[in-house]
């Protein structure tokens, strides 16, 4: 954390995944009105954008964890990182997110979407689990699309949430009957087992708060960033300045407003899932059933005791980290 010569220490700390764009920094941003803010992302030149915005706020105070969320050693170093920093954590919101509109890998040589979107943000979170204090909001940021009756969703092209296994998911597999479109299934079954995560570690870890946000349709943010530069132009130019007027739309500005009154707010009920104005809403009939998130969990688990907790990581040139980062990844995880 950059010294600014104030001497008086935050009462809160607050954790951001993908802080450096779209609904992430626009969170990033109102947190910072609530104590020190943990910058967590891939990108350290970002990373100091962003924390010197903070840092000019007034009593602005903001520390970079430089991290890729596909990587799971990455994870697990950022999340000592950001422990040794002996913070007053209050909260930790998992935003970062990827939607390829082709296929990729992680580190570990598993699909890209899958593990920036589920692996990465669940072994970040199960590291820092231990040492977050009793009535701690854990927040995931998901999406309805991993539901397969929401009609918005159809009509963009998805199909739902295609799990057959974690281990199947990390290899890019995906129960037929799916989705033309390339990156769709990969994004929505992503998305149906990070959803059905917070469920099953609500149930199991009664003394914290797990909870989700699905944000709205956000057509401004960087999530389709590999999308052609007409798509692109489209979405922030004419889609937009719509999006107040559409249902199930949103702006960053908005749901960084939603987002942070959830992350922010007095402990209460866990293994919720809000819409984009903040009020409850209903997950898939098979995200909601118990079984299917205790077996997403456990696989999950299975999968990630496969990567030793030792395994290196790549790290970036010294000259490239901000202040008080000394560990790194590479990949692709923003929102």
């Amino acid at each position: 954390m950059r010294n600014t010569g104030r001497s008086a220490s935050p009462a809160k700390a607050w954790i951001i995944t993908g802080p450096t764009s779209g609904i992430g920094r626009r969170t990033a941003l109102e947190l910072a009105r609530h104590g020190t803010v943990v910058l967590v992302g891939r990108d350290p030149g970002k990373l100091s954008e962003v924390e010197t915005e903070i840092q000019a706020q007034p009593a602005g105070r903001a520390v970079s964890v430089v991290c890729d969320l596909s990587d799971i050693p990455s994870t697990r170093r950022a999340a000592a990182e950001i422990v040794a920093l002996d913070l007053p954590i209050a909260g930790l919101l998992n935003n970062a997110g990827i939607m390829p509109t082709r296929a990729g890998r992680s580190e570990q040589g598993w699909d890209l979407a899958f593990a920036t979107n589920h692996l990465g943000p669940f072994a970040f979170t199960e590291a820092l689990t231990p040492y977050l204090p009793d009535g701690a909001n854990v927040v995931f940021v998901c999406s309805g699309v991993e539901d397969p009756e929401r009609k918005p969703a159809v009509a963009a092209g998805f199909r739902g949430g295609r799990y057959i296994s974690a281990e199947a998911s990390a290899r890019g597999e995906w129960a037929p009957g799916g989705s033309p479109r390339p990156g769709f299934d990969a994004y929505a079954t992503s998305k149906q087992c990070e959803l059905a995560a917070v469920f099953a570690l609500a149930r199991e870890t009664p003394r914290l708060r797990f909870n989700a946000v699905e944000p709205g349709f956000n057509p401004s943010t960087g999530l389709g960033r590999d999308a052609s530069a007409f798509l692109q132009f489209i979405a922030k130019y004419v889609l937009a300045p719509l999006a107040p007027f559409i249902k199930y739309w949103s702006t960053p500005k908005h749901a960084a407003r939603v987002i942070t009154k959830i992350l922010t707010g007095e402990p209460g009920q866990t293994g919720v899932y809000y819409d984009e104005n903040g009020k409850p809403m209903a997950a898939s009939a098979q995200v909601r059933d118990p079984a299917f998130g205790s077996r997403v969990v456990a696989e999950t688990r299975a999968l990630l005791a496969t990567v030793p907790m030792d395994a290196p990581t790549e790290s970036l040139d010294a000259g490239d980290q901000p202040s008080g980062v000394d560990r790194s990844g590479k990949g692709s995880s923003a929102r």
